[in-house]
């Protein structure tokens, strides 16, 4: 099982674009400084009323596919 650690800031305003569909994907960096892109609704279960915020380990197996999430 192959993990990634990032931090994550998204604002309720830019949340909702997740929610209305006008977005699918989060973009950003990797604490050890790769590339990522995932799909947002796994981190809806992070989302509060001020957005969703913190650092999460993402587990995903050999071919790359999502396994889970959970907050640091």
């Amino acid at each position: 099982m192959q993990q990634i650690i990032v931090d994550i800031a998204i604002s309720p305003d830019e949340w909702i674009k997740f929610y209305q569909g006008v977005a699918s994907d989060v973009h950003t960096t990797s604490r050890d400084g790769r590339s990522v892109r995932f799909p947002a609704r796994i981190l809806s279960r992070f989302y509060f009323s001020d957005g969703v915020r913190g650092s999460f380990r993402i587990l995903f197996d050999d071919s790359g596919k999502f396994s889970s999430i959970e907050r640091l």
